[in-house]
């Protein structure tokens, strides 16, 4: 899969890339990340991206020219136009179901915000426009990669156990489960030690449920839940009333 980031901070993001498993897959060929520097697309000496926004106003704007020259130039290369994320407050919010999306197709060009943000005329380019939440970072860098490394590790082969994906957070809809290692004199659930796998899968759907009801009851609303999961959910019901002194009712 090839990633293209549109950026006046390059640098950012090559340095991001050279880590831990990103860089593994960069190294393995399973993945590309290219950073184009918007400064190259610029027609003055100052190599300038940004200007005076019309009206007035605090900030400075991101030119739009120096973007779709980038674009263009990048859609040549391809010999199509790419498939285009633009990082932005106004976009849907992203998360675990956009990561998945994203990783099915074969190439993404990400547009990385500066400044006060970017002429409003390149948004004629979004196939997609997205945000990491809500909230302000200094430039779209961060977000874009933020993009890059939950897409990228959904690929084939890029993480070494795939089974990890299907249980963490998110993948089923819920939270996951509290994990432990050694030593074992520090404090760890009995049922962890027992080596009984269906009990020790039953805890962990158990923990998963009761982890989302206290954190992110909002997820549970959209989860299907099996007849076991109802019944853990009932059993759970009882020890935290059994906890708080109630009646179970």
């Amino acid at each position: 899969m090839r990633f293209d980031l549109l950026t006046v901070f390059p640098e950012i993001i090559s340095s991001l890339s050279r880590y831990s498993i990103l860089e593994r897959a960069v190294r393995e060929g399973r993945l590309q990340i290219v950073a184009h520097n918007l400064r190259d697309f610029t027609q003055d000496r100052h190599r300038s991206t940004d200007d005076y926004p019309f009206g007035g106003g605090p900030g400075m704007v991101m030119l739009a020219a120096p973007i779709l020259r980038a674009w263009e130039d990048l859609a040549t290369e391809l010999g199509h136009p790419p498939y285009t994320v633009l990082l932005g407050p106004a976009g849907e919010r992203f998360d675990q179901s956009q990561a998945l999306a994203l990783a099915a197709r074969e190439e993404i060009c990400l547009v990385c915000g500066h400044y006060e943000g970017i002429d409003d005329r390149v948004r004629a380019l979004a196939d997609l426009e997205l945000s990491v939440g809500d909230f302000v970072t200094l430039g779209g860098e961060l977000p874009a990669m933020l993009v890059v490394d939950a897409t990228s590790r959904l690929l084939p082969g890029v993480l070494g156990n795939t089974d990890s994906l299907e249980s963490e957070s998110f993948c089923a809809g819920l939270l996951e489960y509290a994990q432990f290692t050694r030593p074992a004199t520090l404090p760890v659930p009995e049922v962890y030690l027992s080596g009984h796998h269906a009990r020790i899968n039953q805890w962990r759907r158990k923990d998963s449920l009761l982890r989302t009801l206290l954190f992110r009851p909002d997820l549970i609303c959209d989860t299907p839940l099996g007849q076991e999961d109802r019944k853990l959910l009932r059993a759970l019901r009882t020890e935290i009333d059994a906890l708080l002194g109630g009646s179970g009712g």
